[in-house]
């Protein structure tokens, strides 16, 4: 594609030096801002959308609005990373507050859910052609081909089932029935930059952000951030590892988490499964590690993601703590990678603790209504989802941000999160949204992060840890 488009502008620019200045315009017209559409599932009967804007022109976007139409008796269900209003068969999606602003060169994208055949059509970026021209009925992919077939059965259209979900005594990891978890940045930005030890001790486990790539597929590195280093006065490897040996004698746990919103590692073939094992095992044996926290937010292939986890857990024992921390649209369906990848081990499984925030509107598990984000309805509902679709209850936890700053959207009060675990053990606190039944084992939460929850006075731990106690 790049070589195609640069003979493209070479051809043009010969053509304007020859019959004059009005054919200039036109690589600068392609140059400009684009809106590229992607089918990245499609299971018959409905498929998953994906548009991304990409500013190629000199100066930033401040905000980017997508029209397009549907055919008749195709509609969208849940979407994400923006708003949407419908009138008829077109519809109109708006930034959020977080992803207006676009750079030259850089990109944003949103999906959806949409339930029947057919592609958009006519498609507007601001007014003007998706990418110069009408899109395409048959888009062309703008990313890579996923590496695992797409689903071959439709998100579940039926209501939950009337049987319990699993009840098996969870694995011992040495971790409270119920417990909060908190992510500890190891790296600056505007929350308060803390020293692992000065974690408050609400926090049960605490994972590690972030570990990082490095150039052999799969393999993961960690250190402790210079920046983080310089803003504390000095913090070295040898302080974080005794920091690290602290927390255990308060008797909690820490655990290494691998991706975040910028990570890249890639597992996709057994080579990467085991680099990503080996090295995973090496920072655990140096650091003391208790687990690995699985956040890849830019896709993962459950295959080979479960080749390595289980080849970690051989290395380590039973006594090896493994988190996920999936965004809420790779928890829609169990066919998703990333349900798969849990479902899969879920006889080593510790933990799902799904981000509630930055979603949008989401279906629930009753599959009847879109239920926005920021509310108990939201948290239950797609909660739901994982408990009937054969996750325990003490493998199930709800992720949420601790007070503003930490997130773009989804930000609630402590009390909502106490509410929804509330209606999820005990069945009261729920909003209009009621699942088909209790589960007495839900696990508990997890904050994005620590470091935003003491920048805003502790109110996330100091409410909901206290609360973990009282369900049953």
């Amino acid at each position: 594609m790049k070589r195609s488009r640069s003979l493209v502008l070479a051809l043009v620019t010969a053509l304007a030096a020859t019959i004059g200045a009005a054919w200039v315009a036109l690589p600068a017209f392609a140059a400009g801002a684009t809106a590229n559409f992607v089918k990245t599932s499609d299971w018959g009967s409905g498929w998953e959308g994906k548009y991304t804007i990409t500013n190629g022109g000199a100066t930033a976007i401040s905000a980017w609005t997508v029209t397009f139409d549907l055919p008749a008796g195709t509609t969208v269900g849940s979407y994400w990373d923006a708003l949407l209003t419908t009138s008829g068969q077109r519809y109109t999606f708006t930034n959020r507050s977080w992803n207006g602003g676009i750079a030259p060169g850089a990109s944003v994208s949103f999906g959806f859910l949409a339930t029947g055949s057919g592609s958009p059509t006519n498609c507007q970026l601001n007014g003007a052609p998706c990418g110069g021209g009408p899109t395409p009925t048959t888009p062309p992919r703008t990313t890579p081909p996923p590496t695992t077939p797409p689903p071959t059965t439709p998100p579940p259209t039926t209501p939950p089932p009337t049987t319990p979900p699993p009840t098996t005594a969870p694995p011992t990891d040495g971790l409270p029935k119920h417990l909060l978890t908190g992510y500890w940045h190891n790296f600056d930005n505007p929350a308060v930059e803390l020293r692992l030890r000065d974690v408050p001790a609400e926090y049960d486990l605490v994972a590690v952000a972030f570990a990082e790539a490095t150039g052999t597929p799969g393999a993961v590195t960690f250190a402790v951030d210079p920046g983080l280093s310089a803003s504390l006065g000095g913090y070295t490897d040898a302080d974080f590892t005794a920091d690290v040996r602290t927390l255990h004698s308060r008797g909690k746990k820490v655990i290494l988490s691998v991706g975040g919103e910028t990570g890249r590692v890639a597992v996709n073939s057994a080579a990467s499964a085991t680099a990503f094992a080996d090295t995973t095992y090496a920072l655990i044996q140096r650091y003391g590690f208790d687990g690995v926290d699985i956040d890849l937010e830019n896709g993962l292939n459950p295959t080979y993601m479960a080749q390595a986890l289980r080849a970690l857990r051989a290395k380590v024992g039973t006594g090896l703590i493994i988190a996920m921390a999936p965004q809420t649209i790779d928890m829609q369906s169990p066919a998703g990678g990333y349900f798969k990848l849990a479902l899969d081990i879920r006889d080593i499984l510790t933990v799902v603790n799904t981000q509630f925030y930055n979603s949008g509107a989401m279906l629930g598990c009753d599959q009847n209504a879109a239920y926005g984000q920021g509310t108990v309805n939201f948290i239950v509902a797609l909660a739901c989802i994982q408990l009937e679709a054969g996750l325990r209850p003490d493998q199930v936890g709800l992720g949420l941000p601790a007070g503003p700053g930490a997130a773009g959207g989804g930000v609630v009060a402590p009390s909502v999160v106490n509410a929804a675990l509330d209606c999820l053990a005990k069945g009261t606190n729920c909003g209009s949204f009621r699942p088909p039944r209790t589960y007495p084992g839900i696990r508990g939460a997890m904050t994005w992060s620590v470091n935003w929850d003491v920048s805003n006075g502790n109110g996330f731990a100091r409410t909901v840890k206290p609360h973990l106690s009282t369900l049953p």
